[in-house]
C-alpha cells in the first residue's frame, strides 16, 4: 500500500443524517479547505447499478460498475444547497444520489468488500498531503485510520429521523415521518453489522453528540481541535 501524508485530514464518522455533511461544509469553509464526502462516491456506484439494470445482489457486477464509473467532486457551481458537485461519467448527479431507491440501496453497496476497494485509493491518493475533510462511515477506521482529527458525529435515531424528513421535503420528496424512521434503523443495522468495514467509533475520535447542538456550535468545538492540532504539526 502506498505511503500516504494524512496529518491534515480531518475524518468525520458517524450514522445516516447525523449532520455530518452540513457540519462538514460549514468546517471546510471555516478553515478555507476542501470538503470531500466519501459516501457521494458509494450513491454514485449505486446510482449508476440502478441505471445499467445490474443486479445489487451480486457483488461482481457492482464491482464492475464501480470500476468503471467515472466520479469526480468539484467545489459546487451551484448555490442550491449543496455541498459539492458530484459529476458521474461526466452528468452533474448531486441531488440524483440523494432520491430514495438510491438511499434504499446504497447501504448494501457500500458493504461490498469489491466495491469498496475499489474506491478505497481514489479516497486516500484524494487526501494525501492535503489539508481536507472527508466525511463518512470509516474514514477514521479504515480509509485514512492516521488522520490527524478524528470526529465521530452522532444523534438520537428520532432526530436524525427528523431532520431527514424536513430535508425530504424541502426538495419536494413525498414521504413520512415514520418511514424515514425506520428507514434510518434498519440503515443503522445494516452499517453497524456489515462484514467489511462497519460503522464504528474509532479508538481515538473525539464522540460528539449534536442533539440540540447549532451547526456553527459543534463547527466551533471542531475547528478549535484542529487549529490545535494543526499547530502541533512541524
Amino acid at each position: 500500500m502506498a505511503k500516504h501524508d494524512h496529518r491534515r485530514v480531518i475524518a468525520i464518522d458517524g450514522p445516516a443524517a447525523a449532520g455530518k455533511t452540513t457540519v462538514a461544509k460549514e468546517l471546510a469553509d471555516s478553515l478555507g479547505i476542501l470538503l470531500f464526502d466519501t459516501g457521494s462516491l458509494y450513491r454514485s456506484v449505486t446510482l449508476r447499478s440502478l441505471r445499467k439494470g445490474a443486479d445489487l445482489n451480486d457483488e461482481q457486477a457492482i464491482a464492475k460498475q464501480a470500476k468503471k464509473a467515472k466520479i469526480k467532486l468539484k467545489a459546487p457551481s451551484i448555490e442550491d444547497g449543496r455541498s459539492a458537485d458530484v459529476m458521474l461519467d461526466g452528468e452533474d448527479v448531486t441531488w440524483a444520489i440523494r432520491q430514495p431507491d438510491v438511499d434504499a440501496n446504497v447501504s448494501k453497496v457500500a458493504a461490498y468488500p469489491t466495491v469498496r476497494e475499489a474506491l478505497l485509493e481514489v479516497q486516500r491518493e484524494n487526501a494525501d498531503g492535503s489539508a481536507v475533510v472527508m466525511v463518512g462511515r470509516d474514514i477514521g477506521t479504515v480509509v485514512t485510520p492516521d488522520a490527524g482529527t478524528k470526529i465521530y458525529l452522532d444523534a438520537t435515531v428520532e432526530e436524525r429521523a427528523r431532520r431527514r424528513y424536513q430535508d425530504m421535503r424541502r426538495q419536494g420528496e413525498d414521504m413520512d415521518y415514520i418511514s424515514v424512521l425506520e428507514e434510518l434503523r434498519e440503515r443503522d443495522f445494516k452499517d453497524s453489522t456489515r462484514a467489511t468495514a462497519p460503522l464504528r467509533v474509532a479508538d481515538d475520535a473525539i464522540h460528539i453528540k449534536t442533539d440540540g447542538l447549532d451547526v456553527e456550535d459543534i463547527v466551533g468545538q471542531i475547528e478549535k481541535i484542529v487549529r490545535e492540532q494543526w499547530a502541533s504539526i512541524a
